[in-house]
């Protein structure tokens, strides 16, 4: 993940709406006193008494997190009781799944395999046995990991379960298993299948990851193939799930050989790369690459662009993508001119700052703020200036980075650039310093953002009863969402206390049992009544 306003994107606004919208801090938090030693119980009655009664007008309409988080921290079959209570099949399957994986994920094998059964639709109930393949061969169970394999039921599975299986032997080091699953898988690829390009890129990490060079070159070959056969049909970017030419040409430029890319250029009009695939290539390019590779991809950028209408997103896309590589590399230059071809103002304001970022994150962060400083819009060179903060603070000049802070006009952005300065002050031995800063942060839900992240740090560092002290007072400024990410570890039982809360119990007994009375075994619920379908 790239560092900087990048993780918060377009989302940005919406957070400062809600975080200003909170209101002031109070001079004296409300919570410093509360659990000074920071005992578990404390948080999970603070919880209790201010979570919600209810979830909706559903009282059975449990969220996935909740019951994934209840199954990864050993309350499986309260999980899979609130995954059950849901009303509808749909509902009530696709919660069990989320359960399945959750304890899966956590090492629970057992108990997720037993969950299982209990998923009457059998589509849901296929797609938790794929995840279970690769979950046993992982825990060492191959055997039963294969067994349960061929008991996958519907066909448009089946590659995907062995290509599966496939990763995790090769993840294990076992090479001649690896290739022997793949062969497996390779038998069930069919060319109009959604999921073959998913399956060949699994094969392909395979061939990798074992060292058959012929094998992954072959793979490669074949995804473009399968590129070229759709055309640019299959949608726009995706950070998350590049396109598979965009992985093929990935593979290719961390190889240093461009000569794919090339041939493709050489076919405009045929080729199956567009601007969203070039700009997961851009996106992708290391810090390592050095800068003749960087310039050499942004020529090749801009013959693409040559094809691209100005204004369009496709353009906006890859100048982007081509700008901060640049920036990344200390080209600023050449990463101007393209943000310049971007004919709207706003979206060339926005390009700047990443620029900026890009530079600090590349090592210049001298450089970079002094071309935040020299940005004329007030509003961009707040945010530029965020964006060379966070990456001082980053690279361990918190001092620096909390003084560049306190520049900042707007209120908000400073307490935005503060959030990031006060975990990176923590892992940097400052901890005492680190919550100093958070009580200099003058919005209430920005301070509480600010603390509950300086939680997580100490949490990392085994520093629980800290955690959980500072997690108190984020929640009793900002309330129990706050610190949510942190209560698997930092609580467990807080879940069972916000399930509890919300159903109010049943029957007069609460939801769960803090004292871990309900979780004798993992043997999933008897299955519900009804043919399977």
């Amino acid at each position: 993940m790239r560092n900087g306003l990048d993780q918060w994107g377009h989302v940005l606004p919406f957070l400062r709406q809600w975080e200003v919208g909170h209101g002031l801090a109070p001079e004296e938090d409300a919570g410093r006193d509360i659990a000074r030693s920071g005992f578990a119980p404390c948080l999970v009655t603070l919880l209790r008494l201010s979570a919600p009664p209810r979830f909706g007008a559903d009282a059975g309409s449990f969220p996935p997190w909740l019951l994934a988080g209840l199954a990864r921290t050993g309350h499986l079959p309260l999980a899979a009781e609130l995954a059950l209570s849901t009303v509808d099949e749909l509902g009530r399957a696709e919660r069990l799944l989320a359960v399945v994986r959750a304890a899966a994920d956590a090492g629970d094998v057992h108990g997720a395999q037993a969950l299982t059964d209990s998923i009457t639709l059998r589509q849901c109930r296929d797609q938790a046995l794929v995840g279970q393949v690769s979950a046993w061969a992982r825990a060492g169970e191959r055997d039963r990991a294969v067994a349960l394999a061929e008991t996958v039921r519907y066909p448009h599975h089946w590659a995907v379960t062995w290509a599966l299986l496939a990763k995790a032997v090769a993840d294990g080091g076992d090479t001649r298993a690896a290739l022997a699953f793949a062969d497996r898988a390779e038998e069930h690829v069919l060319r109009s299948d959604p999921s073959a390009a998913k399956v060949l890129v699994l094969l392909l990490e395979v061939a990798d990851l074992v060292g058959d060079r012929d094998r992954a070159d072959d793979l490669a070959d074949r995804l473009e193939d399968w590129a070229r056969s759709r055309g640019r049909r299959d949608g726009g970017f995706d950070r998350d799930r590049p396109r598979p030419l965009a992985t093929v040409l990935v593979r290719d430029l961390h190889r240093g050989d461009l000569d794919r890319l090339d041939a493709l250029l050489r076919r405009p009009r045929r080729s199956p790369l567009d601007a969203w695939v070039m700009a997961v290539v851009l996106a992708s390019a290391p810090a390592s690459t050095d800068v003749e590779t960087a310039l050499a991809l942004a020529d090749r950028t801009q013959i693409l662009l040559g094809a691209c209408a100005t204004s369009s997103g496709e353009a906006i896309a890859l100048c982007t993508a081509a700008a901060r590589m640049l920036a990344l590399h200390g080209q600023v230059e050449r990463a101007a001119a393209f943000a310049d071809a971007m004919h709207a103002p706003d979206v060339r304001e926005e390009r700047q700052t990443q620029i900026v970022a890009e530079l600090a994150r590349g090592g210049d962060t001298g450089r970079a703020e002094e071309l935040a400083r020299a940005i004329g819009d007030g509003a961009t060179r707040g945010h530029a200036l965020v964006a060379v903060v966070r990456e001082l603070a980053r690279q361990g000049e918190t001092d620096r980075a909390a003084r560049l802070a306190d520049t900042i006009d707007d209120p908000w952005l400073r307490d935005h650039a503060l959030v990031a300065v006060v975990p990176e002050a923590a892992r940097h031995g400052q901890r005492e310093r680190a919550e100093a800063l958070t009580r200099t942060i003058v919005h209430r839900a920005t301070r509480a953002r600010a603390l509950a992240e300086l939680a997580e740090v100490l949490t990392e560092s085994s520093e629980p009863s800290e955690a959980r002290r500072l997690a108190v007072r984020a929640a009793a400024l900002d309330g129990w969402p706050k610190v949510l990410p942190l209560l698997e570890r930092l609580a467990p039982d807080a879940l069972v206390a916000t399930a509890d809360a919300w159903t109010g119990g049943r029957d007069g007994e609460p939801a769960g049992r803090a004292d871990g009375r309900h979780q004798e075994g993992t043997r999933a619920p008897a299955q519900a009544d009804g043919a399977d379908r």
